[in-house]
């Protein structure tokens, strides 16, 4: 798929052989980052369909043929950036012959890289899924639990985090304490210093596991 000077994905201009399908699932990415780099300029409260169509360059029919509305692809741009970064710590994380804590170190610092390299879906995904509204809030919720699960699962293969009173409130606390250092480097523009909390994340790790 080509793509265009916005980095967009892009048709072939005249006659093509793309299916409908095709043609509709570039249109739909299109859109998805048409909102993600809406929001992050104007905030999500600010931005309209006109702010998305602008950016995606197709029509409102065409927008409405994908999306019912600012909020439904909003979420689906969420969706798509949630699913990316899980891809990456999942994939990290897999049995590999390595130590746990080795290939947790590569899911920490590989989701840390993926957050500092796109400005825009980092503010999407940290910072505006907040003003979106009360399915939002679930959406984040559940996109939250899950890498809380995927974090405890790998790390259960640790003895020392078997031993911990409650493991699965440790994977919570420490899942919730690097979101909550993601985004406020976010919030105060800094997205390309993420890779640096990569060591002082990993050392608190090591002195939960090993206090003494």
């Amino acid at each position: 798929m080509r793509v265009d000077s916005d980095g967009f994905p892009s048709l072939p201009r005249g006659r093509h052989h793309l299916t409908r399908a095709q043609v509709s699932a570039s249109q739909r990415d299109r859109l998805l980052q048409g909102i993600t780099q809406a929001v992050a300029e104007n905030g999500y409260a600010r931005t309209s369909v006109a702010d998305v169509l602008k950016r995606a360059h197709v029509s409102r029919e065409t927008f409405y043929e994908h999306f019912a509305d600012k909020q439904a692809c909003f979420l689906a741009a969420y969706q798509a950036t949630a699913d990316r970064i899980a891809t990456v710590v999942r994939d990290a994380l897999k049995p590999t012959g390595e130590p746990v804590m080795r290939r947790l170190e590569h899911a920490v610092c590989d989701y840390l890289r993926e957050l500092s390299a796109d400005a825009s879906s980092a503010r999407m995904f940290l910072l505006e899924i907040y003003a979106a509204g009360p399915a939002a809030a679930v959406l984040r919720h559940t996109v939250h639990r899950g890498f809380i699960e995927l974090v405890d699962a790998a790390l259960m293969e640790d003895e020392r985090f078997r031993r911990l009173p409650d493991h699965e409130f440790a994977s919570t606390m420490l899942v919730g304490g690097v979101a909550s250092l993601v985004t406020g480097a976010v919030a105060m523009g800094q997205h390309a210093t993420l890779p640096k909390l990569c060591t002082p994340i990993l050392s608190y790790l090591a002195s939960l596991l090993d206090p003494g």
